[in-house]
């Protein structure tokens, strides 16, 4: 299983419809792919029709008292991404108690979790509540993959410079680097702000950014509206072209010799 998390610690930024969109184009390319909300407000909770307030079960059996140990407990929990294919770990708001519960081995709840499911999905996905905290973290240990979404906006670039502080601690306490990708997303090449930022982020980031940049595009506004995966709605919108595109990057970094990845964009 390869896990990616979609995180930042602002709002607002994308990181539910970049969650959806590359599962659904990695869901039409045969792959078994796992949702995983770790946000109390259920944003993706939401997008496939389920109410967050009386889903039956959620990520927050992963935090109760006793770790969950069997497979067979993780299983239970999984409930259909709509007519999909794709399984999904629902949220609901008692997630946001798990910041004031004092747990054994609350940070790697996640990691543990998706151990026991190893081998019943070929990509997880995290997407992450914009504040850091026990779920952030667990986020960010459980995956081996990093995606950034950053809306092309002032506002948005501090919210990113706050990411990277994270991630720089995480490093230092754990010793290892996380590889991460910037996506700039919400781009409109009409406005001076969204043009300037993009400009900023690819000066500032050379390295660490992907090339291309996800476009506002109203039909994801649609999609989310009638819970649809993007892809399926209008598979040649140029959002969901933009989240090919970028999905093809990724997917070539995974593929890559390991030798190659380390000068990569994702390192």
């Amino acid at each position: 299983m390869r896990i990616w998390s979609v995180a930042n610690q602002k709002g607002g930024v994308g990181k539910t419809t970049t969650t959806v969109a590359l599962a659904g184009l990695l869901a039409e390319r045969g792959a078994r792919v796992l949702l995983v909300d770790l946000d109390p407000h259920g944003s993706l909770t939401s997008y496939f029709g389920y109410n967050p307030e009386t889903v039956e079960h959620s990520t927050f059996a992963l935090f109760a008292e006793h770790m969950i140990s069997a497979r067979e407990q993780v299983q239970a929990l999984l409930i259909p991404a709509r007519d999909t294919g794709i399984q999904m770990l629902a949220a609901s708001p008692a997630l946001a108690t798990v910041e004031r519960r004092s747990l054994s081995g609350t940070g790697v709840r996640i990691s543990k979790a998706l151990a026991l499911l190893w081998d019943d999905f070929d990509y997880a996905l995290i997407d992450t509540p914009p504040v850091l905290g026990a779920l952030m973290v667990n986020a960010l240990a459980a995956c081996e993959k990093l995606l950034i979404p950053v809306q092309t906006e002032f506002l948005a670039l501090k919210g990113l410079e706050r990411m990277l502080r994270t991630l720089e601690m995480l490093a230092r306490s754990q010793q290892k680097a996380l590889p991460y990708l910037i996506i700039p997303t919400l781009f409109d090449r009409r406005t001076h702000a969204s043009v300037s930022s993009l400009r900023t982020l690819r000066n500032d980031y050379p390295e660490r950014i992907w090339a291309g940049m996800i476009p506002v595009d109203t039909r994801f506004r649609d999609a989310s509206r009638v819970g649809l995966l993007p892809s399926r709605l209008d598979a040649q919108s140029r959002g969901v072209e933009a989240y090919r595109s970028l999905l093809k990057i990724l997917l070539s970094v995974d593929n890559a010799p390991a030798a190659m990845k380390s000068s990569t964009a994702l390192r």
